[in-house]
């Protein structure tokens, strides 16, 4: 027997909400997007992670929870990948998922596990976006400008000591950047290296919630999703790009003001990431 049976008035009142707040947290996107217009700076949760706002929309009660009744919206569900019908009405088939990601499973934990294990690192001062344009000239990576300037940009990245230990950020190193990175993070010694303090570690808990799917109750997945999009404004604004077009000030990096800043702000939210990675390891462990 499911550990959990939700009686179908409390369910779908849930997925309703869940749904509305999807759609809150969403709207800017789909408004763009049929405008064919973007932003640099909230469309990379959609372009980079890949994701619809449809997905977001869809609620799931986790692991051994069933969802009472056999109505219009149980059967709907029962089309979804990797639900299965019981006794009360449908449920997440938690052997399907284990035999078709279980892999996924045991890496998600281990990551997020050893990560949470470490102190937090509040020192790089996002300078991993700074090495992702150094001596590139005016070729960037978002269509928007150099706040100092190439010249300039090049000198803070060359005046200050670089530890990124993250390989989805590391990759994206210009070539003349690389060497100049204390740290040599890979895919190999992702689980080693990952620090709760890290920005793009503490986004990347989004993806790890998508890539556990309806195992994962699906509030906890907007909660990634939220505290991704308030980091992602950091990252940027931190970042050599001159974000004023979007009425944002920098965290002026280079200076003791802008670099108090950041550190505050990345301690916030690694005290916020600590929580959702938290429930993450718990669900993998249910």
């Amino acid at each position: 027997m499911p550990a959990t049976v939700l009686p179908s008035d409390e369910w779908r009142a849930r997925a309703a909400a869940h749904a509305e707040r999807a759609d809150a947290l969403t709207a800017g996107h789909r408004a763009r997007r049929a405008a064919r217009e973007t932003h640099a700076i909230e469309d990379f949760l959609h372009t980079y992670y890949a994701t619809r706002p449809g997905q977001l929309r869809r609620w799931h009660p986790g692991a051994d929870v069933t969802l009472e009744g056999a109505g219009a919206d149980v059967d709907e569900r029962l089309t979804w990948r990797w639900y299965t019908p019981d006794g009360h009405g449908a449920r997440v088939d938690v052997d399907a998922f284990l035999a078709d990601r279980g892999a996924t499973l045991r890496f998600v934990r281990e990551l997020l596990s050893r990560t949470a294990q470490r102190p937090a690192n509040v020192g790089c001062f996002g300078l991993h976006e700074w090495a992702m344009v150094y001596r590139a000239g005016d070729s960037t990576r978002h269509p928007l400008p150099l706040r100092l300037g190439a010249a300039a940009t090049d000198g803070i990245v060359e005046s200050h000591q670089i530890r990124c230990s993250h390989i989805d950020a590391f990759r994206f190193f210009t070539p003349d950047a690389v060497p100049l990175n204390r740290l040599r993070p890979t895919r190999e010694t992702q689980a080693d290296m990952e620090q709760p303090g890290c920005l793009h570690a503490n986004m990347d808990l989004y993806k790890w919630a998508l890539k556990l799917g309806p195992t994962v109750e699906s509030s906890l997945v907007l909660d990634c999703f939220d505290l991704a999009l308030d980091v992602r404004y950091l990252d940027m604004q931190a970042s050599p790009y001159d974000v004023s077009s979007y009425g944002l000030p920098a965290v002026a990096i280079e200076t003791p003001e802008g670099k108090a800043e950041y550190s505050a702000r990345q301690r916030s939210f690694a005290e916020r990431a600590g929580t959702l990675r938290a429930a993450l390891v718990a669900a993998c462990d249910t």
